[in-house]
């Protein structure tokens, strides 16, 4: 008859096994993303705007309210992220610095296509659901950028030849890939 030492010595191995059988088990498993949302990437756009020294051209053919919030999102470039700028009333002068969403909110004012500043957890459910064919907002609670006419206006994953500060509102070539993101549009666009 074993002793109770090995009793305990065998008890303690099975708990053991047992304890990184689940380990193992729940880290193999996927981890839910923030926004429980599957990536949407943009669709290519009708025609694709131009990047240049920073600033976006909009295409030819984009219809002249995706002009209006390439144009205003042009102003915002190289002013620096300020956590909570642009959340104040639209007007003709600019914050001193903007966040995310009050970038975006700069953006789609520019197009007519907001009356006042969102926070991104309310442009998570702003517009229609879905890519758009030239504007598409991706938002979580934390975070906003937009992609229009196929180029990416974010405050933060910046290329590396984009003027300006370190970080704030900037036009990029480079997409971000996150399942913690709603896509959302304005219908029609």
């Amino acid at each position: 008859m074993p002793s109770s030492v090995s009793h305990i010595t065998l008890l303690c191995a099975a708990v053991a096994a047992a304890l990184l059988l689940v380990a193992g088990t729940a880290s193999a498993a996927p981890t839910p993303s923030g926004g429980g949302a599957t990536y949407q990437p943009p669709p290519p756009p009708p025609e694709e705007a131009k990047l240049v020294n920073g600033r976006v051209i909009a295409p030819a053919s984009a219809p002249r309210r995706v002009k209006r919030v390439i144009a205003a999102a042009n102003l915002l470039v190289e002013k620096p992220y300020i956590y909570g700028g642009g959340h104040r009333p639209f007007s003709s002068a600019l914050d001193r610095g903007y966040d995310c969403s009050g970038a975006v909110s700069y953006a789609l004012y520019g197009g007519r296509f907001l009356r006042s500043p969102l926070p991104s957890g309310s442009l998570m459910s702003w517009g229609s659901a879905g890519t758009g064919d030239w504007i598409t907002v991706y938002a979580h609670g934390g975070h906003a950028y937009i992609v229009v006419a196929g180029l990416r206006f974010d405050t933060s994953l910046r290329d590396r030849d984009a003027p300006g500060p370190p970080s704030g509102p900037r036009w990029s070539r480079t997409l971000r890939e996150s399942d913690a993101f709603v896509a959302r549009h304005p219908r029609g666009y």
